[in-house]
């Protein structure tokens, strides 16, 4: 089953970000099995971060909740808000994604 997990940063985001990024790649690296997708949501200007999506592919919402609650960013406390909502896939078109992350 697929899940979106949305998180919003809270004030302390880039010293958080900062200070836990490897331990936060290397989580994800770690379930790439189960992460279909994620990057960060930014403003307009497209610098400004402003929280994360994930969208998983795990067996039940528990199991969406407890990658959440281990991820290390969580556990640092960034995360101002975290949702997490079921979903289904729907139009499918991986060939139309940006060549980079940058959306290039």
């Amino acid at each position: 089953m697929l899940y979106i997990i949305y998180q919003e940063d809270g004030p302390d985001s880039l010293a958080i970000r900062a200070r836990v990024k490897e331990q936060h790649f290397a989580y994800l690296e770690q379930h790439r099995d189960k992460l279909v997708l994620g990057g960060a949501t930014l403003a307009e200007d497209g610098a400004t971060r402003l929280g994360s999506v994930l969208i998983l592919n795990v067996p039940s919402l528990a199991d969406a909740e407890a990658f959440s609650m281990n991820e290390p960013f969580r556990k640092a406390g960034l995360f101002r808000s975290v949702k997490i909502t079921r979903m289904r896939r729907g139009q499918w078109h991986p060939e139309n994604a940006p060549a980079s992350a940058e959306g290039n």
